[in-house]
């Protein structure tokens, strides 16, 4: 098995705290979990997160899920 089949199983997950545009690592880490799907993203890829929920996203499909799914809960 390669490392592209096994990106993050050397590595552990990153803690982040997620600003304006950008994020501050508070543990490092090689990876965090989308907050929908539960897929790892590489830190250095990540480009999708919520300030106001301190999520990560994989895509902005599942940034736009995540968004529905609160809207939907606020009735």
């Amino acid at each position: 098995m390669n490392r592209m089949e096994r990106p993050f199983a050397f590595g552990q997950e990153a803690k982040i705290r997620y600003l304006d545009g950008e994020f501050q690592v508070l543990k490092h880490g090689a990876y965090v979990r989308c907050a929908v799907t539960g897929e790892p993203i590489r830190v250095e890829e990540l480009k999708y997160w919520s300030v106001a929920y301190q999520e990560p996203y994989i895509n902005a499909a599942a940034s736009l899920r995540r968004h529905l799914e609160r809207q939907r809960a606020k009735g």
